[in-house]
């Protein structure tokens, strides 16, 4: 995880937001490379999605809207996470992600450890929990350390559970719940009847617009409304670089089904093609799995939910949740708003309140993803070398375009008019510093998936050498061949 975010910072992928007032916690900026793979995925995602598709509607709608959307939806009353405090170090955990163990040893507890959230959580306890035993000097079996978040503690066990920051037992507060979404006002005046809020998600606005677009749009069941959008939420812990921020980018689908329709069955068949997307843009299919959520763990909208899961360097995390919403968002901004929710089905001449199949996936842990799957270090020659192998169809730049020599003038004219003609088409890296060894590297370092360098040979025969970034094997090629190659992989 190191290695990727210290090339993030130095190829200008992503950088620290603020970072020269010593940063701003949760918050990102992407840079000249990170802002094209951004716009990559999510350009591919929407021409899957919507383009390509004949069931599914684009939809962008306002980042703040009528706080009563909020209020309907149940993000005023319940959109929290539970959260403690340290009361001597001052630091502020998400309790479902602080975990903690009772030490038991021949059926006596000598004391509690807990570990924050991590792939290594387990191995840190135990070691803890022997370290515990052995200093107090106890001797016998020590119990296998079973762990639990604090959200299951029982009262009587918060004096006992120790502070992951200091050590000290008793020094945590019970959870209490936190609303994760910022308010702003709006208009003149500043009193309650101006607040509202930066929306925490995207589905919102869909399921504010449905109707807009049932009427407008010629839509019949079962068909999907698409959006890509910001939104904010105050995460109490940001962490793992941009997995987990406040200000991120969602790519949501609302697919609405007769609620006579198997369900079950829908919910599959997105599973399935969702995990097909993914792997067509880079992601290996051994490196995802599948989550499904307990019926016990389910959210109160959710008639079922399974999330795509992604092994990360930190561990293998939630990448992208499939959920059956049923009816619940319409019909409570049917109640709240009073208007029709209902769709009159040609098919059953029947009208109905539609459920939904949601997949929402988020951009920013996408894009993290990808990055994890690219990153890759070889050896060439005998020299390390590291490189992003990168889908070409999301990679930044398509191809580079290098003159052999910059002081020959006809090498420079030539190779000029090839990167204009392909600049129409992709987006094409021009660099003439350096060794073409070097050249190479530094494009393989940003994921370049192929190198043209024109040399004294396309002035005798019009061919290039064509220099493929992960084999790197080059071969000669012409401009007819080159495009046409081109076109057959990115498109």
């Amino acid at each position: 995880m190191d290695s990727i975010i210290a090339l993030c910072k130095r190829r200008g992928f992503i950088f620290q937001s603020s970072e020269i007032y010593g940063g701003y916690n949760g918050f990102f900026d992407f840079g000249p490379l990170g802002v094209e793979l951004k716009k990559n995925l999510k350009e591919a995602w929407w021409k899957d999605m919507v383009h390509c598709r004949d069931d599914i509607e684009g939809l962008d709608s306002s980042i703040i809207m009528s706080p009563k959307i909020w209020v309907a939806s149940g993000h005023v009353g319940g959109f929290s996470d539970p959260m403690v405090d340290c009361k001597t170090s001052k630091m502020r955990y998400r309790a479902d992600q602080l975990f903690f163990a009772p030490v038991i040893v021949d059926g006596n507890t000598i004391g509690y450890v807990s570990v924050l959230e991590d792939s290594s959580m387990q191995a840190v306890a135990e070691e803890t929990a022997d370290k515990m035993k052995r200093k107090q000097g106890v001797q016998g079996t020590l119990a296998p350390i079973e762990l639990k978040d604090y959200t299951e503690a029982d009262p009587s066990e918060y004096e006992l559970i120790p502070s992951p920051a200091t050590g000290e037992p008793g020094s945590l507060t019970p959870p209490r719940d936190f609303n994760l979404m910022f308010e702003t006002k709006v208009g003149a005046l500043s009193d309650s009847t101006a607040t509202a809020y930066l929306r925490p998600e995207t589905a919102q606005g869909i399921f504010a617009n449905y109707k807009n677009i049932v009427d407008t749009g010629r839509v019949k069941i079962p068909f999907g409304i698409a959006q890509v959008g910001k939104a904010f939420r105050n995460e109490i812990t940001p962490r793992n670089f941009i997995f987990r921020s406040r200000e991120f980018e969602q790519m949501e689908m609302e697919y609405f089904i007769s609620p006579e329709a198997d369900w079950q069955g829908c919910h599959r068949e997105w599973i399935d093609w969702c995990k097909d997307w993914l792997v067509s843009v880079g992601l290996p299919a051994d490196m995802l799995g599948e989550d499904v959520h307990p019926l016990e763990k389910l959210s109160h909208y959710s008639r079922g939910t399974t999330d795509i899961t992604f092994k990360f360097p930190f561990g293998e995390q939630e990448l992208w949740g499939i959920a059956c919403r049923g009816n619940f968002d319409l019909t409570q901004h049917q109640e709240h708003s009073g208007k029709s929710m209902e769709i009159f089905d040609q098919e059953s001449k029947s009208k109905f309140i539609p459920h939904v199949v949601e997949p929402a996936l988020g951009v920013d842990r996408l894009l993290l993803a990808v990055l994890t799957a690219a990153y890759t270090e070889d050896e060439i020659g005998g020299e390390k070398r590291t490189l992003m192998k990168f889908h070409p169809r999301v990679a930044p730049y398509k191809v580079a375009v290098f003159p052999l020599l910059k002081n020959k003038p006809e090498l420079m004219e030539k190779a000029q008019d090839l990167y204009k003609k392909l600049q129409r088409k992709y987006n094409v890296f021009w660099d003439t510093a350096g060794a073409i060894g070097r050249r190479y590297r530094r494009m393989d370092e940003i994921g370049t998936p192929w190198c043209v360098t024109v040399d004294f040979d396309t002035l005798e025969d019009g061919t290039f050498t064509l220099r493929d970034r992960d084999t790197t094997e080059q071969k000669r090629i012409n401009e007819e061949e080159l495009l046409a190659m081109l076109d057959a992989q990115l498109y």
